[in-house]
């Protein structure tokens, strides 16, 4: 566990000295969660951001075709159920 002594600045910001930020394994432009506990402590964490992609109908359609069960497979299925195999 490492400590350092840091400044809060005028605007609120501070600045994480770098033997901290290696020990964490974390780099320059890292988004960070930013949250307190109840005991007033501030925890930061890396944050993970995911790519969102809005599908089109045309996707959509390509999605439901890629998945359709073809109707010989559903029958044999049926039958299986039916057969209680």
């Amino acid at each position: 566990m490492s400590i350092e002594l840091v400044k809060l600045g005028t605007k609120g910001q501070v600045t994480i000295p770098r033997t901290i930020l290696r020990a964490v394994g974390l780099t320059g432009n890292t988004p960070l969660l930013v949250e307190t506990t109840p005991e007033g402590a501030i925890l930061l964490r890396p944050a993970v951001v995911y790519p969102i992609e809005i599908y089109s109908e045309e996707r959509v359609e390509e999605f439901e075709r890629e998945n359709a069960i073809p109707a010989a497979l559903q029958t044999r299925v049926r039958a299986s159920l039916a057969r209680g195999d």
